[in-house]
């Protein structure tokens, strides 16, 4: 499973489209595989959900994303899990354990 958190400065980013980057992290067995700091592409209405589906992303979280978004984000078979906010390392442990959601 690919993931990608909307970033700023180590933290979860408010908003996924306005974020300077995207923490992209291939997770296997339940082990990181591989994790990557990438710069935000840019903000076009569906552009990121492209360019993230592209990268092989499945889930997308962020701090904050309006239904238009998510709705693109569907689109291209990616879930989203919105309302996160801490350290990009706290919430990947999460991840990994499989215990993160929205509102988190």
């Amino acid at each position: 499973m690919k993931v990608a958190i909307s970033t700023d400065g180590g933290f979860v980013s408010a908003h996924f489209g306005r974020c300077p980057h995207f923490t992209i992290v291939e997770i296997e067995d339940g082990e990181i595989k591989s994790k990557e700091l990438i710069d935000n592409p840019g903000h076009q209405p569906g552009f990121i959900p492209q360019f993230l589906h592209q990268r092989g992303v499945s889930c997308i979280v962020a701090g904050g994303m309006g239904a238009r978004a998510e709705g693109f984000f569907r689109q291209f078979g990616i879930s989203t899990i919105v309302g996160v906010s801490g350290r990009i390392d706290d919430v990947l442990d999460h991840i990994v354990k499989g215990n993160l959601q929205s509102g988190e």
